[in-house]
């Protein structure tokens, strides 16, 4: 999957840098990155899966982000935070 455009709602924004501590800057770096893409749940409207995007940012963070996949290249975050220890250890794997 290749992401080329992210849409932000201005809740999502507060929510990262408040309880998260995540930039949208951190947040689009992951997804404009080539992240380990894997998709979580069926979305609630049809053809808008949920997925998360794994990567390890220039600062060094393991960040993961989650988006519904809006078609078309486009993205939209839903949440993002620190992988937690199972996760970088997924994340390292070979591919």
């Amino acid at each position: 999957m290749r992401i080329t455009d992210i849409l932000w709602k201005q809740a999502i924004v507060e929510k990262l840098a408040d309880k998260h501590g995540i930039s949208i800057a951190e947040a689009e770096e992951v997804l404009l990155s080539k992240p380990i893409v894997r998709r979580m749940v069926k979305g609630h409207v049809r053809g808008e899966d949920i997925y998360a995007a794994l990567a390890q940012i220039s600062s060094g963070r393991y960040l993961i982000v989650f988006f519904i996949d809006k078609k078309r290249g486009m993205a939209l975050p839903i949440s993002a935070r620190d992988m937690n220890p199972a996760e970088r250890k997924y994340y390292a794997k070979p591919r």
